[in-house]
């Protein structure tokens, strides 16, 4: 065999190698985990508040995310405005975070959880508009 003969021989087969070589290892870039997806739970509380009246309902998170409380219902629809707000729950009152005052139907509230974990409450409540029972209806979508 000729020099030139096996200087071919020799480079066709360093190309070879290195073509099964970089097509068995794939890329060595690291990939970046995804996150899970977040599951949400949504909770409907209902009932009526009375002249300078208020209901509060309690609700458990377990990750962080974003918090939503919706109006869904609110009778007599046309007159009422109330309160609607979102905060934590200590067992005995809701420690108000995020509120609106002049809530309509239909009106949300967004929060973020920023613990892992706790118990959060939705608030409706009279802000001095309502002139009879009014009944309502919240719903929550929560993390």
């Amino acid at each position: 065999m000729s020099k030139t003969s096996m200087r071919s021989l020799l480079f066709g087969a360093s190309v070879l190698i290195g073509a099964l070589v970089s097509s068995g290892c794939g890329s060595n870039s690291p990939t970046a985990p995804t996150a899970p997806e977040v599951v949400t739970t949504t909770e409907t509380f209902s009932g009526s508040i009375n002249i300078n009246g208020a209901a509060t309902h309690s609700f458990f998170t377990t990750v962080t995310g974003t918090v939503t409380a919706t109006l869904t219902g609110l009778d007599p629809a046309e007159t009422a405005t109330i309160g609607l707000s979102l905060g934590t729950w200590n067992g005995i009152s809701c420690n108000i975070i995020i509120a609106s005052d002049k809530a309509v139907l239909t009106q949300v509230v967004t929060g973020t959880v920023s613990t892992t974990a706790g118990s959060l409450c939705v608030r409706v409540y009279d802000t001095g508009s309502l002139i009879g029972p009014t009944n309502y209806e919240v719903q929550v979508v929560h993390p």
